[in-house]
């Protein structure tokens, strides 16, 4: 009789335990909905507010590519301020890669012909963001408007080129001395040859561009921005042999952004 009670309270034990967590899963269930359902109302209405926004971006621009973050900061819910940092590559138009020799691996070095320097750059700026089309729905975009500027701390990096002389002497050089004294070019020497000669060049930006989010819910980010811009440095830029050094340079670009928003 003992046992038959004990074994009694037990599966009514387990049968309220499994009730318990059934109904625990629902109520997260039911919750989320309910709260993913408010904020799809609170955007149709245009009454959604946040105070920040954290954004990394992958961009792609008429003259190199780079990655980007930024901190939003809300003045009112259509008005923000970002603080913005990049890190980027420029390329010249007339830079071409070109195969230089196979190793014993079979695999093809190249190099680009008559490069001098690879061209990176940081920036930190800031921008004004003004939000001028809501979104009207849950399928909807928001469009925003988007210009600032800041500085520039501009690396010129030596571009180093493995060669060989006619004495099957191997070495490293750069352009144009491998073209006056017609070396015989292996291949590029790397990403981390040519640090501990790198000069850096100071410089400013200014840019203006649309921006598309086009994400689900508000407090996500997921967009587009797509821009014009300008730099403009202390002194002239040499990246290719026999083409002229500028000072200035004019670009546009496109971004991809993912972030969130508190």
């Amino acid at each position: 009789m003992s046992l038959l009670i004990v074994v009694t309270t037990m599966a009514v034990w387990a049968q309220d335990s499994t009730q318990k967590k059934t109904s625990t899963k629902q109520d997260k269930k039911n919750a989320r909905r309910d709260r993913i359902n408010s904020l799809l109302r609170q955007e149709e209405e245009g009454e959604i507010v946040f105070n920040k926004q954290s954004v990394f971006g992958i961009k792609l621009a008429t003259d190199g590519y780079g990655l980007t973050y930024e901190i939003g900061k809300f003045k009112t819910p259509r008005k923000a301020t970002l603080f913005q940092l990049e890190i980027s590559e420029k390329k010249h138009k007339k830079e071409k890669k070109l195969a230089a020799s196979i190793d014993n691996q079979f695999q093809i070095n190249s190099v680009v012909f008559g490069k001098t320097n690879n061209f990176y750059q940081f920036k930190f700026g800031v921008a004004q963001q003004h939000i001028i089309g809501g979104k009207g729905n849950k399928n909807g975009v928001a469009v925003s408007a988007n210009y600032g500027g800041g500085l520039i701390a501009g690396f010129l990096k030596p571009y180093y080129v493995d060669v060989e002389d006619s004495s099957n002497n191997r070495f490293r050089s750069r352009y144009p001395q491998i073209v006056d004294k017609n070396y015989f070019e292996l291949g590029a020497a790397g990403f981390t040859v040519g640090w501990n000669a790198v000069k850096i060049r100071p410089g400013a930006y200014v840019k203006a561009a649309m921006r598309f989010d086009y994400g689900r819910l508000n407090e996500t980010v997921t967009a587009i921005e797509v821009g014009l811009g300008a730099e403009i440095y202390s002194t002239k830029m040499s990246q290719i042999i026999y083409s002229t050094e500028k000072q200035v340079f004019y670009n546009a670009y496109v971004t991809l952004l993912l972030g969130r928003r508190k």
